[in-house]
């Protein structure tokens, strides 16, 4: 069996998007899984040139299908492509943001390879990405206008709660390290997310660990506020 037609036998039936593009940048194959999240069937995807079908742009909006293909240059040269996301459309219109991974069939010597694309569809988590980094530059706004950091604000045990957050805890699990109770837990919360001026625990993290990034070092001075550390603790 030629490599080729291993590899459509063998993506067939894999959870991933699955489509093969030959050295022409023709695609030849295109998996059930594909077909959903293009929204297309694969009669309608097979054949035609994966740069025009897909179209695909960096989250600047640099292009990253072309021809020759950049990623058929690289793989011939024998070098490894690390995953990336890519936005495009589905066959319907709809944005779609992929994260695809590509594997080179062999192929001669000199000839741009066959590559096996497999993508997902991470377009909910882009977008969730892309709120969140509004409401922190919005948040990092507000607090360059005022010149003071609200995570000075919270207190100490404000502090504890927000870097058990920070570890994915839930409320149950931070009462129990804390010994205090679920409700009391709560009523910290929502202060943490009035001093920070967010709307949620993913904002709030998401916040705390710009500031972290950003201010590693912690205070040390007596009667200072430590600050939150860029490892969080794990929750025993």
């Amino acid at each position: 069996m030629e490599p080729r037609e291993a590899a459509f036998r063998l993506f067939a039936e894999t959870a991933d998007g699955v489509f093969v593009s030959a050295p022409t940048g023709e695609i030849l194959f295109c998996n059930p899984a594909a077909e959903k999240i293009l929204e297309a069937s694969a009669q309608q995807v097979v054949g035609q040139q994966c740069r025009e079908f897909f179209n695909g742009r960096d989250s600047n909006g640099n292009q990253l299908c072309q021809w020759p293909c950049p990623l058929k240059m690289t793989l011939s040269r024998g070098d490894l492509i690390q995953h990336f996301e890519m936005a495009t459309r589905t066959r319907t219109g709809k944005p779609l943001w992929i994260d695809v991974s590509c594997v080179a069939l062999p192929s001669e010597d000199n000839q741009p390879p066959t590559v096996v694309h497999l993508f997902r569809d991470v377009t909910a988590a882009h977008q969730l990405e892309v709120l969140v980094r509004q409401q922190l530059a919005q948040t990092q706004l507000t607090m360059s206008e005022k010149n003071v950091s609200p995570v000075g604000e919270l207190t100490r045990r404000e502090l504890q709660i927000v870097t058990l957050m920070r570890t994915g805890a839930t409320t149950a699990a931070i009462a129990e390290q804390l010994f205090i109770s679920k409700t009391t837990v709560r009523n910290h919360i929502q202060n943490i997310f009035s001093k920070l001026k967010v709307h949620s625990r993913l904002e709030a993290v998401a916040y705390v660990n710009e500031m972290a990034r950003r201010e590693p070092a912690t205070r040390t001075e007596t009667g200072q506020t430590p600050s939150v550390t860029t490892e969080p603790p794990k929750v025993a």
